[in-house]
C-alpha cells in the first residue's frame, strides 16, 4: 500500500478525491483543508490556500494513480509524492486492495 500525497486547489480537493475512488485507483482519499502553501512560480513568490490529499492505494496500482493525477490534477506541475507504508493492519491492507478491483465496495472501513 501506498500513500500519496498532493497538494491541490481549495476548489478542485473534493472532485479529484471523489474522482480517484470512483475509477477505483484509490481505496481512500482524505482531503485536510486550509493549507496554507508559500512557494515560487514563474519567478515570483505566490501564498495560496490549498488542501492536501492523503491518497491510500496499493503499491500496484502507483503508476495507474498517479497517471490520473497527472491527467486530471489542475496544476501545471501537481506535487504528488508516493511514500512507501513500512507497516499496515492485514485487514487494512486487504481493504484497501478490495476497494481498487472490480468486486470491491461491500466491505466496511
Amino acid at each position: 500500500m501506498r500513500v500519496i500525497i498532493t497538494s491541490c486547489p481549495a476548489g478542485s480537493a473534493d472532485q479529484l478525491a471523489r474522482e480517484l475512488v470512483t475509477e477505483r485507483v484509490a481505496a481512500c482519499v482524505s482531503v485536510i483543508p486550509n493549507a496554507m502553501s508559500t512557494y515560487r512560480w514563474q519567478g515570483v513568490v505566490q501564498r495560496d490556500q490549498e488542501h492536501l490529499l492523503l491518497i491510500k492505494a496499493p503499491s500496484a496500482q502507483t503508476a495507474q494513480l498517479m497517471e490520473v493525477l497527472e491527467r486530471k490534477h489542475p496544476y501545471d506541475v501537481p506535487e504528488i509524492i508516493a511514500l512507501p507504508v513500512a507497516h499496515s493492519s492485514a485487514a487494512y491492507s486487504h481493504w484497501v486492495q478490495e476497494m481498487v478491483t472490480d468486486g470491491g465496495g461491500e466491505s466496511s472501513k
